[in-house]
């Protein structure tokens, strides 16, 4: 048993929260995996600077000219680390090559929450420019002294400020000396202009690609530790499973097991090697006895149960008021979509390690908020939060809220166990895809006014779906360790309205427009998958779209226009037109469908294309290309956007065409690649992006708005080449009606 975490748990109550930082230093750079020694972790060399207002707090230098950048937000894959560095690297005038970065630490760097949303660049990437801009400013006011000179006199490149006056020059590592930046981020220093840009909107290659492409260290799954142990969890079979028994002597003489951790319903084994976890948990699944309830409603049911169990609908965007004379001109249609389960599918499971050394607890874990992880830790173990740090490590896919944090949680848990020992905890393939929390299923009807000239009028949106958020904010309840423990703690649920009707009021111009919100507790675990409620909206949304353009008699590109005002939605959709082509001429076997949306309706604009190919004899399809046009506003770097882009319309298509949770009353079933397929590498199309560059506008978040387009898009070519309407998701071939097919 547990003896020494039930120890903590019983005082936690009685220790005194402080309000103060943990400041411990940790030189393990996001990106550069190797082999660590544990004392390293307390060898300091950046601290964090509570105050987020001081510069320091964003950016350092040090005696030999390099830039460290910092920022609280994880690098997941999305190249936030180049741009972030670009941006500082931009307003400083120094190379790329003198600046580094550190992501996400509890012990180096500010609380920026979560890493979602596509808020990065927008968020961190502000603070740091600002931040750099005032260090400019900061700087070159000490130049002028040391040379004698105005500070308009003075000009930067790469680090030397020089004097127009007299020549002479100084650099930044001679003018700060290692010593801290003692000024503040006032926002009121100048940014530069972005006609003189050297490094922004370029598309700066990213190091972590080619280390990842030549299959370095990189992720924390390939993090290690001298003297490091190998955990393994055992999940319930089902949800809410209760442990009935489990003999523990015969795998406690297993070869290498060192402890087996029963505490309630959380179960676990530690091992001297990975191998020797992984045969004692083997064994433990043999001899455990669960009492297990089964799960209700089944899929068939699902849908049908969420319209008659949800709440009562409310009004959460657009027009509040009911008003029946925008029905009375036109004619009425509606239609109702449905979205399944679907699960993130991380490559790499989730995985974590924990270390409960010198009264302090660390965990290196690739959450997407390393803050509210260690908050929610400190309510599971007890610990007040000057006891913990939690460190940001890239993991192997990611893109909402999988695995990540509940590892985090396990190791926690098992490190407490070890004391002076690393423990890594990985979870098996089966343990991410039925217990990570999935993005929700959705039902979603329609019903729009059409009057007889082609013109919208009216548009209802109804939304049933569960919540898109229940990710860890400081409630030990939302880990599924601590739902397991002996003394449970209780999920006190998500928050349903944000992620559920994002993108559910259209950007087209209607005189009257509402979308309602009815909240559902469902069968299965859920919580953010990337784009959270805008993929099923958006696919409803532009699916509806085309089937009013049908219905009135219009080419469904120009059909859009004619209901958009805003100039930037226009030319996003203008601009896909010249680079792709559309006409509504119809070629057998062959297919094409469009669909647009700004992501959120205040982020990127995105317009897309997709083109399908027919196989008759099979009864199948096959996507063939996908063409995007994104306005993410100011590019930092094109390279990037176009590679989030370019990623999102992919894995977009893959949900679309493939993906669906199967469960039944004994549990989630999809527990492999062969029960829950998604692309393989030779179902991706060929993908093509363009990016219109606004370097004088606010850069937009990008990585997040190809999501739901990409859906109603191939939706929309499936009708354009075989007549069938297929309203729900997957869009696999046996919904079509291949006998309408000339």
């Amino acid at each position: 048993m547990m003896d020494e975490l039930n120890d903590i748990r019983s005082g936690r109550r009685g220790f005194l929260r402080s309000s103060g930082y943990l400041l411990m230093g940790f030189t393990l750079m996001p990106g550069l995996g190797f082999t660590m020694q544990p004392d390293e972790c307390y060898s300091p060399e950046q601290t964090l600077i509570a105050d987020r207002e001081a510069i320091d707090s964003w950016i350092r230098f040090d005696d030999t000219s390099i830039l460290t950048v910092l920022t609280g937000k994880m690098e997941l894959g999305q190249g936030i680390r180049t741009a972030l560095m670009q941006m500082a690297a931009e307003e400083l005038d120094i190379e790329m090559k003198q600046v580094r970065i550190i992501i996400a630490d509890t012990g180096q760097t500010q609380d920026e929450r979560y890493t979602a949303g596509s808020g990065s660049i927008e968020g961190s990437g502000n603070a740091i420019r600002n931040a750099a801009a005032e260090a400019r400013k900061y700087l070159l006011t000490l130049a002028a002294k040391e040379l004698g000179s105005n500070v308009n006199e003075l000009s930067v490149q790469n680090g030397i400020v020089k004097s127009a006056k007299n020549q002479k020059t100084i650099a930044y590592k001679d003018l700060v000396k290692g010593k801290r930046l003692e000024a503040e981020v006032t926002g009121k220093a100048d940014l530069k202009k972005p006609g003189d840009y050297k490094l922004v909107g370029k598309p700066i290659k990213r190091t972590d690609i080619q280390e990842i492409a030549v299959a370095k260290t990189h992720f924390i799954q390939d993090l290690r530790f001298p003297d490091m142990l190998h955990a393994r969890v055992m999940r319930p079979p089902v949800y809410n499973a209760k442990l009935i028994s489990l003999p523990t002597e015969q795998i406690q003489k297993s070869p290498g097991v060192l402890k087996i951790v029963i505490n309630g319903s959380f179960v676990a084994v530690i091992a001297s090697q990975e191998y020797e976890s992984m045969k004692a948990l083997g064994k433990m699944k043999e001899l455990a006895k669960w009492e297990s309830t089964r799960i209700a409603p089944l899929p068939g049911h699902l849908y049908a149960d969420m319209i008659k169990n949800s709440s009562a609908g409310e009004i959460v965007e657009g027009d509040k008021s009911a008003n029946s004379k925008v029905w009375e001109n036109g004619i009425t249609l509606e239609a109702e979509y449905k979205r399944p389960y679907q699960m993130h599918g991380s490559i790499g499971p989730s995985c974590a390690i924990g270390l409960w050394k010198d009264d302090q607890l660390t965990i290196w874990s690739h959450t997407q908020g390393v803050y509210p992880l260690r908050s929610t830790i400190s309510d599971l173990v007890g610990l007040p939060l000057e006891k913990i740090r939690v460190i940001g490590m890239p993991g192997a896919g990611c893109y909402g809220h999988n695995g990540a944090d509940d590892v985090g949680g396990d190791a926690a848990l098992l490190a407490l166990q070890m004391p002076g020992k690393p423990v890594r905890v990985q979870w098996m393939r089966e343990d991410e895809h039925k217990w990570e929390p999935y993005g929700s299923a959705m039902v979603l009807k329609i019903k729009a006014a059409l009057t007889a000239d082609g013109k919208v009028t009216a548009w209802e949106t109804d939304i049933w779906s569960d919540t898109h958020s229940s990710r860890p904010g400081g409630k030990a309840g939302h880990l599924i360790a601590g739902q397991h423990l002996e003394k449970p703690f209780a999920f006190e649920g998500g928050g349903f309205a944000g992620g559920t009707h994002r993108n559910s009021l259209p950007l087209y111009d209607f005189e009257f427009k509402n979308a309602s919100v009815h909240s559902y507790k469902g069968p299965l675990r859920t919580s953010a998958l990337r784009s959270l409620g805008a993929y099923g909206n958006i696919f409803a949304l532009e699916s509806f779209m085309d089937e009013l353009a049908v219905k009135a008699g219009k080419d469904p590109v120009q059909f859009r226009l004619d209901h958009l005002n805003d100039d930037r939605a226009r030319e996003v959709i203008t601009t896909l037109v010249k680079k792709a082509g559309w006409d509504l001429k119809k070629e057998p076997g062959l297919g094409k469908g469009f669909a647009f949306a700004q992501y959120k309706n205040n982020a990127s604009y995105f317009a897309v294309k997709a083109e399908i190919k027919l196989d008759r004899a099979a009864k199948t399809y096959r996507l063939v290309k996908l063409t995007g046009v994104i306005d993410a506003g100011q590019a930092i770097n094109p390279d990037g956007i176009i590679n989030q882009t370019s990623g999102g319309m992919i894995q977009a298509a893959s949900w679309t065409m493939l993906e669906q949770v199967q469960y039944g009353a004994n549990g989630v079933e999809s527990s492999s690649w062969e029960t829950y397929p998604i692309f393989r590498f030779e179902d991706v199309p060929h993908t093509e992006v363009f990016v219109i560059d606004r370097p004088e506008l606010e850069p937009l978040g990008a990585g997040e708005a190809a999501q739901g387009p990409v859906s109603a898009a191939i939706a929309n070519a499936i009708f354009d080449a075989t007549g069938s309407r297929l309203r729900e998701l997957p869009l696999t071939p046996d919904k079509i009606d291949w006998t309408k097919i000339s």
